[in-house]
């Protein structure tokens, strides 16, 4: 049976989120960050291979094709920072870049436990790189990370798999403030971002007919029951994927089918 694993403290943030974001009027929301605990991890992680789903893929494509020159034109010592870096799968070219000249410390931030460990077994193995995680929020994380570093010692960010996309346009600009304030000069972010695609191609994304996506989206619901006592009744909820015209993106929803 699976249960809440949650500290005292992060319980009763996502308590406050869930009931903040539940009783707004209007559309309600919930942060996406809620969707990634070890079921949604995993989940998250098949999505990734699914056939609709290309961009975990052409990430790991061009990192492979560029890491050398992207490599090449760091300054030297870095340490690597990764914003939401899942299982790391992606990252190995660029780790194992920087490890032919240098040795390497990298810093994956991850609500998720479980992301931090397959991470830490996927990349773990890579001579002349050491890896500390950090179970945080991204910018919480990245804070911790910076303000340990020597006073000689560079830092390049990631943030890949067009994770941006996951922010209201505002909020996207307000973040990327954010981590610029806490970077200095010579350090470097590395953002990945998916160009825009036919609607068609992104609808399929999302709501792949595997039905993964929706058991995902659907998760963050039995999450809630699971760790804050919630009663939702999973089977009287649809998942939804819908373009969103105005802000040119795609949107997941989950729609109740009763009052």
């Amino acid at each position: 049976m699976l249960t809440s694993t949650l500290p005292v403290r992060d319980v009763a943030e996502f308590a406050t989120d869930v009931r903040e974001s539940l009783t707004k009027p209007g559309q309600r929301e919930l942060p996406s960050k809620y969707l990634y605990d070890e079921v949604g991890s995993a989940l998250f992680e098949t999505i990734c291979v699914l056939p609709e789903y290309g961009l975990t893929r052409a990430d790991a494509r061009l990192l492979e094709k560029y890491a050398a020159k992207i490599v090449g034109r760091l300054p030297s010592p870095i340490q690597v920072a990764e914003l939401g870096s899942g299982s790391g799968k992606k990252t190995r070219w660029i780790l194992e870049a920087l490890s032919r000249r240098q040795m390497t410390y990298y810093y994956p931030i991850e609500i998720s436990p479980s992301a931090l460990e397959a991470c830490a077994k996927e990349l773990g193995q890579i001579d002349l790189v050491g890896i500390v995680g950090y179970e945080q929020p991204y910018l919480e994380g990245l804070r911790a990370v910076a303000q340990g570093r020597g006073p000689q010692d560079y830092l390049l960010v990631l943030f890949l798999g067009s994770t941006i996309g996951n922010f209201d346009r505002e909020a996207g600009d307000a973040f990327l403030r954010e981590m610029r304030a806490i970077l200095r000069q010579g350090d470097a972010l590395l953002l990945g971002t998916d160009l825009e695609k036919s609607v068609d191609l992104q609808l399929q994304a999302y709501d792949d007919p595997a039905g993964v996506t929706a058991a995902f989206n659907l998760n963050l619901l039995a999450r809630i029951n699971r760790e804050l006592g919630a009663d939702f009744d999973l089977g009287s909820f649809r998942h939804e994927a819908q373009w969103n015209a105005t802000e040119r993106r795609i949107e997941m929803h989950l729609r109740s089918t009763r009052r």
